[in-house]
């Protein structure tokens, strides 16, 4: 049983400002229900402005929670959209790699981006859930799902299978006070969908959100995030993604079809589609694109035999399961089952 959660902001500091502190308040009492003890790192409590100039501060939270002995688990608070600028305070002088310890670190969404960090220093992560978007959900309780995923991370440090949730929930359009204790519209869902390729199929999973993958590399939102990113090394090189499996979901921006294409592309021209041994695609935020995102990569891929699956559970789209990176999964569509090693 994990007993202590570090919680970091390492992009977006939405977890410091007034408008939110009904949210926060919730998290805290589910969180310090489960037996736990919650750390709110120096500096992830600072507000939207603060945190986004000072990388540096963001950086430090992280290793600070990581050589903490007493944390257990390194919690996000939410993604955001750049967390790359920490790189250079990661691993200028190794300090990445000299601090980590082998720890549960969870979140998703740009943090993307600190889990490729992460596998650079040979740690594994688990990726699907944050602090805000999930611990501090409005409704009456958790989701469910959600719930069931997150309660054995916290009971057994790890996650052993995982299957598709019924039901799929829509997004909110207010996150006010007025909306504690409502439940968000649902839907009956479909369970994992091969989209084509075999039904069964393993390997180590890795990937993220495809916005965050598309800005490593284009600058047109920040011009210097890809030349950061190539100068650490950051995305893993072909060899690397050798026999893994890639996991691509898409963010609450909704990326426009074209776009989602350019991503692909860049992903294609890395040599990624060459080497994995399938692809898990997560459902988009209210559905929005979901034809248009599957012929797009049947299309882009331009690999048949190629397996892909969709409608995963997991990134934007409520609820979320909770998938290991790093740890020999194994895909089965037919069985509707993804089920993962012991760590």
């Amino acid at each position: 049983m994990l007993r202590t959660v570090g919680i970091v902001s390492l992009s977006n500091g939405i977890l410091g400002e007034d408008f939110i502190s009904h949210e926060v308040e919730i998290g805290l009492r589910r969180l310090r229900a489960y037996g736990l003890t919650v750390r709110f790192m120096p500096h992830a409590l600072k507000g939207l402005d603060y945190v986004k100039n000072h990388p540096e501060k963001r950086a430090a939270d992280l290793l600070q929670a990581f050589r903490d002995p007493e944390i257990d688990m390194i919690l996000c608070a939410i993604g955001g959209d750049d967390t790359y600028r920490l790189l250079p305070y990661l691993f200028d002088h190794n300090q990445l790699q000299d601090a980590v310890r082998d720890k549960v670190f969870l979140g998703f969404s740009d943090t993307t981006i600190n889990h490729l960090m992460l596998h650079k220093v040979g740690l594994r992560s688990f990726y699907g859930q944050s602090f805000i978007s999930d611990i501090c959900e409005l409704g009456p309780e958790m989701y469910p799902y959600s719930r069931t995923y997150f309660e054995e991370l916290l009971t057994s440090g790890t996650i052993r299978e995982i299957r598709p949730s019924t039901v799929w929930y829509e997004e909110r359009a207010s996150f006010g006070p007025d909306q504690i204790g409502t439940q968000a519209p649902s839907h009956a869902d479909s369970g994992f969908e091969l989209l084509q390729g075999r039904a069964t199929f393993s390997g180590k999973i890795l990937g993220g959100c495809i916005d965050s993958l598309y800005y490593i590399f284009d600058g047109n939102r920040y011009p210097d995030e890809p030349e950061l990113c190539r100068k650490y090394h950051l995305f893993p090189g072909a060899g690397d993604w050798e026999g893994r499996i890639l996991l691509l979901e898409s963010s609450e921006e909704k990326m426009p079809p074209t776009k989602y294409r350019r991503a692909l592309a860049f992903l294609r021209e890395a040599g990624v589609f060459d080497v994995v041994s399938g692809v898990l695609v997560g459902k988009p935020m209210d559905r929005t694109y979901d034809e248009e995102y599957k012929s797009a990569l049947v299309e882009v891929i331009d690999t048949p035999d190629l397996p892909i699956v969709c409608n995963i559970n997991i990134g934007h789209a409520q609820p979320r399961c909770i998938l290991p990176f790093g740890v020999d999964a194994t895909v089965d569509a037919e069985e509707q089952v993804i089920t993962f090693a012991e760590r």
